[in-house]
């Protein structure tokens, strides 16, 4: 198929992609169209108006600044891959996005698509869970942020106004010789996640001091297993204990499709985040 008809706009600057979007009916943005366009191609969305954001080149970027690593909206996917700023601030993301599409889709996909289209199983929103995340979005009332906690609203909806867009994201860097570890189980690598997990530890003295354990895939957003993460503090890490710390996964209210029933997905997130958790303890230092 191919898409509707639409009118195609090309802004050079934030301002003007915020005034367009306030001004015109039924718009849609385009960052890398990686799931724009499918969606487009098979008339899923039927916008009067596309707003091209390739032309701002102020929405591109990876820089560390204190405390941890600012990444622009339209930053490449494929750029992350490769960036040092990233594997020295938040190696669990440089790790996390081999597993995103493939080096094509890579190439085009940007942090602000993923992360505003907030697929259930997308690997992106999972590490902003992870390490809470802080988002920046612009609108004509100005530039506000929203912690990641808050920014799915539902089901593949962003807590964004209508006339806002994705500026950037801020993900706070952890201790020096933390562990990390992301596994996802997908049916082929590259198409999406039937569930994922994401891990960090801490440690000091030997014991476990702060943990943060995410899987995504078993709900409409990812989901922080908080409960784990008490279980962790203050033990020393070994294969039991987090097997039995990761045994809370199995109550997760989580979604059932054609692709897998919900005792399917909980059974991969308790299993999952156990080995995410194997591998970050196996990295400390």
């Amino acid at each position: 198929m191919k898409p509707p008809p639409f009118s195609y706009h090309l802004p050079g600057s934030v301002e003007e992609a915020v005034g367009l979007l306030g001004s015109l009916e039924n718009a849609k943005l385009l960052a890398g169209g990686q799931s724009l366009m499918p969606m487009l191609n098979m008339r899923f969305v039927l916008p009067d108006h596309v707003i091209d954001l390739n032309g701002i080149g102020a929405l591109s970027g990876i820089s560390a600044v204190e405390g941890g690593l600012r990444i622009g909206g339209m930053t490449r996917q494929r750029d992350i891959e490769f960036s040092d700023p990233v594997k020295t601030a938040c190696p669990l993301l440089s790790e996390a996005i081999l597993q995103v599409g493939h080096r094509q889709t890579r190439n085009r996909g940007t942090v602000g698509g993923s992360l505003s289209h907030l697929d259930p199983s997308a690997e992106i929103p999972a590490v902003c869970a992870a390490v809470d995340a802080e988002i920046a979005v612009t609108g004509p009332n100005g530039t506000r942020t929203i912690p990641f906690a808050e920014f799915p609203a539902g089901y593949m909806m962003p807590a964004m106004e209508p006339d806002e867009l994705l500026v950037s994201v801020f993900l706070p860097s952890w201790k020096p010789g933390h562990g990390y570890g992301f596994e996802e189980f997908a049916r082929r690598h590259g198409d999406f996640a039937i569930v994922s997990a994401a891990a960090l530890i801490e440690a000091e003295g030997g014991r476990i001091k702060r943990a943060s354990v995410t899987v995504s895939g078993v709900g409409p957003a990812p989901v922080r297993l908080r409960e784990t993460e008490r279980a962790l503090a203050g033990q020393a890490g070994s294969e039991e204990l987090f097997r039995s710390a990761c045994e809370s996964a199995r109550g997760i209210e989580a979604l059932e499709d054609v692709h897998a029933p919900a005792s399917y997905r909980q059974h991969l997130a308790a299993v999952l985040s156990r080995r995410a958790l194997v591998k970050a303890w196996s990295r400390i230092g």
